[in-house]
């Protein structure tokens, strides 16, 4: 594995707040203190390998649990980010609590065995339905009791809207590794969210441009805003360049950005503004 972290000390630090994030390529946590109000300590770790199941996540995640002490001490509070494309938004017109297996079943392989729960969208009168794992899920409440989870794009959706102040229709796309987010706001109206796998630059483009068409928006005019894992010289912005005029990253305030090697823009679901 691969360890990106903060060097900030917070060992004498009273009143903390851990937040936790992870998909099938790594695991990232940030502390954030009450006394201080700011996030004191982040630290990002990168799977040399995707796993293939949520069965080796957890023991990768284990292994992290074993030997980081940053990890190990008391928190006010554990807010837990499940990252996985095994979800989908359903207006509150046509959700039932009864029918969530139903919701899933055209986007997302399921199993009779899946456990399958929603997060609210109270900004959209909307529910973002997914499959959290739950094996790590009971591995974290035998560390830490009691716990809030969401899903990523809960998440990454509530923070976009909180930052949003354009009354035109705006993208905003979060980029993994191998899967990319796409979220399009008109204003506070929520048009569209989607996740996709992409293997090559050319998939990145073609679902960019995809949802463009789909909403009718024009390549010259909307604008674009980045974060995740691209960069400047990356392939994938070098062929979205090509395509889409306005393109801008969505910058974090945070100022643990100041103690990071990272761009502002990288890990906006745990560090964004």
């Amino acid at each position: 594995m691969i360890k990106k972290n903060s060097n900030i000390s917070f060992k004498n630090l009273k009143e903390n707040e851990l937040s936790i994030q992870f998909n099938l390529d790594g695991f990232s946590f940030s502390i954030y203190n009450n006394s201080q109000k700011k996030t004191v300590y982040f630290c990002e770790y990168q799977f040399e390998e995707t796993q293939n199941t949520p069965s080796s996540l957890l023991e990768k995640i284990k292994e992290i649990f074993k030997t980081d002490i940053h990890l190990q001490g008391d928190f006010l509070s554990v807010t837990v980010i499940h990252q996985n494309n095994l979800s989908t938004i359903v207006p509150n017109l046509f959700f039932d609590e009864e029918k969530l297996e139903s919701y899933l079943k055209y986007n997302v392989k399921t199993l009779t065995t899946d456990f399958i729960t929603y997060d609210s969208l109270a900004n959209f009168n909307a529910k973002n339905v997914y499959i959290p794992y739950v094996n790590i899920n009971n591995y974290l409440f035998q560390n830490f009791g009691s716990f809030e989870y969401k899903h990523h794009t809960t998440v990454l959706i509530e923070k976009i809207v909180a930052i949003n102040r354009s009354n035109e229709k705006t993208m905003y796309v979060n980029v993994t590794k191998n899967s990319l987010d796409i979220v399009v706001l008109d204003a506070k109206k929520l048009l569209l969210s989607n996740s996709f796998f992409y293997s090559s630059k050319e998939d990145f483009i073609y679902y960019i441009l995809f949802v463009a068409e789909q909403l009718k928006l024009d390549t010259t005019l909307f604008s674009l805003y980045l974060m995740g894992d691209i960069s400047l010289d990356s392939d994938t912005y070098n062929i979205t360049y090509k395509y889409i005029k306005n393109i801008y990253f969505l910058e974090s305030d945070n100022a643990i950005f100041n103690d990071l090697k990272t761009p502002k823009h990288t890990n906006y679901i745990l560090l964004g503004s």
